[in-house]
């Protein structure tokens, strides 16, 4: 296969990839007289920002709350796999490897399992329906990820950096926060990334510990305005289209070190 063919194919397949986007963002500024064409307009001719006019009235509340989740998910996340992929990969404690096996099983678990086990403890703690209790049911996915990703890469992180930290007379925290974390940078990212966008796009949780609280994530205000607005698609395009900004910043801005945290671990 010659190189025109291979970029012909690649284009192609990128095109049919990224078209539900492209009409996402069409239909978003399409107006509803516009919406029933036969063929439908690949542009839009008569453009109208009312779906974004909606967005600001009615579902900033919902972008707010999750960004407060995933931002709260995040934090949580690295607070708790930082120190335990720091534990697994140079302090090696006993058990280690059968707590790494288990770590990956845990990623294997149906999200709507767990939802219903939560739903269950939250019940009975009385944390239904609360922006705190979404942060520690989506910690809970990216806890395993974040522990598996912050092993694999400081077990790269050479033994005399950390020998010549304690000989220094650093604690092995004091080790942790100075030399270790500096250093890894890129499973830093790599986790806050995926943590965030989980958290972001979550919506089994949501509607499981969330569906009648006052803080709802965007995930449920979608939902919800598609059963109330079923006939302005503009509007719900928008909406999405708002949502994925985010996502897609993120995804901008951290993919060089995103390749970097995930690769990292894998040769030595």
């Amino acid at each position: 296969m010659t190189k025109v063919m291979k970029t012909g194919l690649g284009l192609l397949f990128t095109t049919v990839m990224l078209f539900p986007v492209y009409w996402m963002i069409n239909v978003s500024f399409t107006q509803d007289t516009d919406m029933r064409r036969d063929p439908p307009h690949l542009f839009p001719a008569n453009g109208t920002l009312e779906g974004y006019r909606a967005v600001l009235d009615q579902q900033l509340p919902y972008l707010g709350t999750s960004l407060f989740i995933g931002l709260g998910t995040v934090v949580l996340t690295l607070l708790i796999s930082a120190p335990a992929g720091y534990s697994l990969a140079k302090l090696r404690p006993r058990g280690g490897g059968t707590l790494s096996f288990i770590l990956l099983m845990a990623q294997m678990i149906p999200g709507i399992i767990m939802a219903m086990g939560f739903y269950a403890i939250y019940l009975r703690l009385g944390v239904l329906n609360s922006a705190a209790g979404l942060i520690l049911a989506d910690s809970t996915i990216a806890v395993p990820f974040g522990v598996l990703i912050f092993t694999a890469f400081m077990s790269g992180i050479p033994d005399e950096l950390i020998n010549a930290a304690l000989i220094d007379g650093a604690s092995k925290w004091r080790t942790f926060t100075s030399v270790i974390l500096p250093v890894s940078r890129n499973a830093i990212v790599t986790v806050s990334l995926f943590t965030f966008l989980w958290a972001w796009s979550d919506f089994i949780f949501a509607t499981t510990l969330d569906g009648g609280g006052t803080q709802q994530p965007i995930t449920l205000g979608i939902y919800r305005y598609i059963g109330n607005n079923n006939q302005q698609w503009n509007a719900i395009m928008a909406t999405a289209v708002t949502a994925s900004i985010p996502a897609t910043l993120l995804l901008i801005l951290a993919q060089r070190y995103v390749a970097a945290g995930v690769t990292a671990g894998a040769v030595k």
